[in-house]
């Protein structure tokens, strides 16, 4: 079947089909995407991981097609019902639905008005209007099947029943489903409306209460909206085509002249389409768009959670890390540069001025005595209350303090994972932990927790939970083996999502390097049980080994170019150590040299990157930020004040932005930038620090509206629906709406 499938396959994602065949054997093998997309480049011909992970995507779905397939063919076959002209029509179906079309009329169905009307032996005349002889009176014909008995009282009554069997075929003909699932797909109109005496719990549905729109335009943010308002039983919605071009459809399809009997096929189609078609192709366009808008979302997702795990870390420092609190007290803990807990305490530096003053002094004679580097606040309840604090001590100016993000702190604190690593402590001092790691490396500590509960998705709980668990998954473990992963420090769970290990080989090694000490080499790894060649073969070159038996243990080569690289510096008549050292020698380096139909140039130029910096850190240096001292709660906010601040979520309408204030702010899409914006992920990514205009702030809501421009105009913003300017040209803002009306409905779509 793979054979078959490559050219398809090829032409779909505008690749060689050369370089299909080989990803799909490589994956057939075992060979994970982050392995083959940076060591098998040879072989794909330089496919990203993008394109290898469509490949093994398509695949799948194309392996389903052919099981799917392979039990339609034998249910037909077991039933005598396959047609060689059939068999060659399933055979060729490209797509599950136009399978499913054609396996229709032979499903197994439930008893309906068709099935009754055969019953009562009206197939005969149905079959007569169905030919649609000019000749041919349905009155007269319908004259013999008239029965009191099959309780067919009339000729109106055989008509009717014919007419039943006919909608049905008809229903069943997969011309005409594939013509009315194009219609619906390109014309169908998305339409909502409020569920009676709803309005007073539908508020925050309130754009939606009655909304049209071409279905093919909605954006994805704006389907699901209306999804979540009928899964919470506040809206109805339907999906309908223009009626008069769905009935035009079937009529050149099935209506063949002006006489009696094609009148009685078209009232049939009529019929099909109002009772039976019309419902089925609005149930597959519901599907059909809900998987986009899902697809879209799930985007939206990994791209912020991939600009999340890839933050600047801090590094290995010491770091004390502080989950403040008011009446509970601030949690303390100190942290070696390795992330070991070193000492955990209580403080109250809220609750009067003797607490305070013995707050301040445990927390500089802490500071003084593990030799602090930085401090990690959290952004909960009291981090800013607790940020002045600390910089009110006078500490040095070298020591730098970071707010961090606590997202998902909390269900890690509570997890199995928090559990094991420090089963004595209290959930609090598991908080302040994670805090104070994800200040030195927000990539180790992140992994730990449920991509779902770190809070940079939208409707997140709405879309396809498989497919989503999926592509944050691929983006977890595409970040993991970017980065790279220390050997000798990693936790199990980071370890887990190297290239070709599992969450039971990653505890694996870390059982043997408690028990057996450090890996001197990445060669080792070979002697961990259950960690056999292939995973070996998977991993070694993303696990990194500072001063290893081989100098390039710590960088990205894998082990299998090591005699490759020991030649390169045996031409060169010195040793590897000494290449890496020596920038002169390594311009000498000539890589065609050493090029073969195995390694080839990109493979060498890779290496050669490596050796000028081995196991360098591709994600951006750190740097400290500091949110503004004149707004420490929403009150502080004023109009036309200016703020820094940073990204904590990207959606389709906008961005949500932390300024310090515990509560984050909304730039709206028309707000982000001087020049107009289609897409907000183009002009900002999850962590980036801006700096904010307020421009207006509803403190019993608590929103805050913000803006990225330059010079923002202040006061109402556009309501949604309002056009925007065509690419290229300059936003300008429409006729001043209720700030309420935009805010509200983006808000609403924030998860």
């Amino acid at each position: 079947m793979l054979e078959k499938h490559i050219p398809i396959l090829a032409a779909e994602l505008s690749l060689n089909a050369r370089q299909v065949a080989a990803t799909a054997v490589l994956l057939e093998e075992g060979a994970t995407v982050p392995f083959i997309a940076r060591y098998r480049k040879e072989r794909t011909g330089g496919l990203d991981e993008v394109q290898i992970a469509s490949i093994r995507d398509r695949l799948q779905q194309m392996e389903e097609l052919d099981k799917r397939r392979e039990s339609i063919l034998s249910s037909l076959a077991e039933r005598n019902l396959l047609a060689a002209d059939l068999k060659a029509k399933i055979e060729a179906a490209a797509t599950l639905s136009a399978l499913e079309d054609l396996y229709l009329p032979f499903r197994p169905k439930k008893r309906t008005r068709a099935t009754i009307a055969k019953e009562k032996g009206l197939e005969p005349l149905a079959e007569t209007l169905w030919a649609q002889s000019p000749q041919t009176d349905p009155e007269t014909e319908a004259l013999p099947f008239v029965s009191a008995e099959k309780e067919v009282p009339d000729t109106a009554a055989a008509l009717a029943g014919a007419r039943d069997i006919l909608a049905e075929r008809i229903s069943d003909s997969a011309e005409a489903r594939e013509a009315l699932r194009r219609l619906y797909r390109e014309k169908g109109i998305l339409k909502s409306k409020l569920v009676s005496e709803k309005e007073a719990e539908a508020g925050k549905f309130k754009d939606y209460f009655d909304w049209s729109e071409p279905v093919a335009k909605c954006p994805s943010h704006r389907f699901l909206a209306i999804r979540r308002g009928e899964t919470e039983g506040m809206l109805f919605s339907r999906i309908v085509p223009p009626e008069d071009e769905a009935l035009a459809e079937l009529d050149r399809l099935f209506v063949h002249g002006p006489h009696p009997a094609a009148a009685q096929v078209r009232l049939a189609a009529h019929d099909s389409y109002k009772r039976l078609l019309g419902f089925a192709m609005e149930g597959e366009a519901r599907i059909f768009f809900k998987k986009q808008a899902d697809e879209e979302a799930i985007r939206v997702f990994a791209e912020n959670l991939r600009e999340l795990l890839l933050a600047s870390p801090l590094g290995q420092k010491t770091v004390l890390a502080l989950d403040p609190g008011f009446r509970t007290g601030c949690k303390l803990a100190v942290l070696d540069p390795q992330g070991t807990l070193l000492m955990h305490e209580v403080v109250y530096p809220e609750k009067g001025a003797r607490d305070r003053a013995e707050a301040a002094e445990a927390v500089k004679s802490i500071a003084a005595r593990h030799k602090v580097e930085a401090i990690a606040i959290g952004n909960g309840t009291a981090s800013r209350e607790t940020e002045a604090f600390i910089r009110s001590l006078g500490l040095p100016a070298s020591i730098a303090i970071v707010v961090v993000s606590e997202s998902g702190a909390s269900v890690y604190s509570a997890s199995e994972a928090a559990r094991e690593e420090f089963p004595n402590l209290d959930l609090t001092v598991r908080g302040a932990i994670s805090i104070g790691r994800r200040l030195m490396d927000p990539l180790a500590e992140l992994v730990k927790i449920d991509p779902k509960s770190i809070g940079v998705g939208q409707y997140q709980h709405d879309v396809d939970q498989p497919a989503l668990k999926r592509s944050l998954d691929d983006t977890v473990v595409s970040c993991v083996n970017h980065v790279g992963v220390e050997l000798n420090t990693a936790s199990a769970h980071l370890l887990a999502y190297v290239s070709g290990l599992n969450s039971r080989s990653a505890k694996g090694i870390v059982d043997f390097r408690a028990t057996r000490g450090p890996f001197k080499s990445r060669e080792e790894l070979l002697h961990v049980p259950g960690l056999g060649p292939k995973a070996y073969e998977q991993a070694a070159g993303f696990l990194r080994i500072r001063d290893g038996a081989h100098p390039l243990d710590a960088s990205a080569v894998h082990p299998e170019r090591y005699p490759l690289v020991d030649r390169m510096a045996a031409d060169l008549g010195c040793s590897v150590g000494e290449l890496l050292r020596d920038p002169a020698r390594r311009s000498a380096i000539k890589p065609e040299k050493y090029a073969t139909a195995e390694v080839g140039l990109p493979t060498l130029q890779d290496i050669l990157k490596e050796l000028a910096k081995p196991g360098r850190d591709p994600r951006k240096q750190f740097e400290a930020f500091s949110f503004s001292e004149q707004a420490m709660k929403i009150q502080d906010l004023k109009p036309g004040m200016k703020l820094p601040g940073i990204v904590t979520n990207v959606a389709a309408f906008g961005a949500f932005i932390d300024v310090g204030v515990h509560q984050d702010g909304l730039a709206h899409i028309s707000q982000l930038s001087d020049q107009f914006v289609k897409n907000p992920a183009d002009v900002v990514k999850v962590g980036q620090k801006v700096n904010a205009t307020v421009l207006e702030v509803d403190l019993d809501r608590k929103r805050i509206a913000l803006s990225l421009k330059t010079n923002p105009q202040l006061g109402p913003k556009p309501a949604p629906g309002q056009p925007r300017p065509a690419p290229g040209q300059r936003q300008t803002r429409p006729t001043p709406a209720p700030a309420t009306d935009w805010f509200t409905a983006a808000l609403n779509r924030k998860n």
